[in-house]
């Protein structure tokens, strides 16, 4: 069996797994991080604003052909403060006093098998500040969750809601969707 692995991510650790055989004995070859332009699915470009930044709900086209990836990512909704049942109030070492959600979906479109993770996912402030995915789930986390590594195969999608540690006093201006090695994705936030 011969085994290839490309990540485009970091966060959202897009991990493509082919398997072919060969010969009947096991050669792994290296895993390969790749950088990539992104490229946006037809009938988006409209939905960009003035500043490059997608419209809240529009999805964008990943593309990775050398590695059989390709992918849509949305960012579908922010809430601030998230309006479910609360989950307990952050800790002072998380940086927030409320939390928000990002609900967010990953769909892979066609091609080898990849996973997903809520760690490329932020949210960016008119002062240049971000704030990051704490990483916590289940408990009493906002519900449903986006899936920390889980497996998505072709034609499958994962979503669900991130939740952040945020300042009650300060809006986000964009969700930011970047994994390591590609250019960052970005949705504006509508503010109230």
């Amino acid at each position: 069996m011969h085994t290839r692995t490309a990540a485009l991510t970091g966060a959202l650790l897009v991990v493509a797994t082919a398997t072919a055989c060969s010969g009947g004995s096991a050669k792994p070859s290296p895993t390969v991080t790749v950088t990539k332009t992104v490229t946006a699915a037809p009938g988006t470009e409209d939905a960009k604003t003035s500043s490059g930044v997608l419209k809240m709900g529009m999805k964008k086209s990943v593309n990775d052909d050398a590695n059989d990836v390709h992918i849509t990512v949305r960012a579908v909704e922010y809430q601030q403060p998230y309006k479910g049942p609360q989950p307990q109030k952050p800790e002072d070492f998380q940086g927030g006093d409320i939390w928000a959600t990002a609900s967010v979906k990953v769909c892979n479109i066609r091609g080898a098998s990849i996973s997903v993770s809520p760690t490329p996912w932020s949210l960016a402030y008119p002062d240049g500040t971000s704030i990051e995915s704490t990483g916590l789930s289940g408990g009493d986390m906002p519900k449903p969750e986006f899936p920390m590594d889980k497996p998505v195969k072709a034609g499958r999608c994962a979503a669900g809601m991130i939740a952040y540690p945020v300042p009650s006093g300060k809006k986000p201006e964009r969700i930011v969707y970047a994994p390591d090695g590609a250019d960052p994705i970005e949705w504006a936030v509508t503010q109230p």
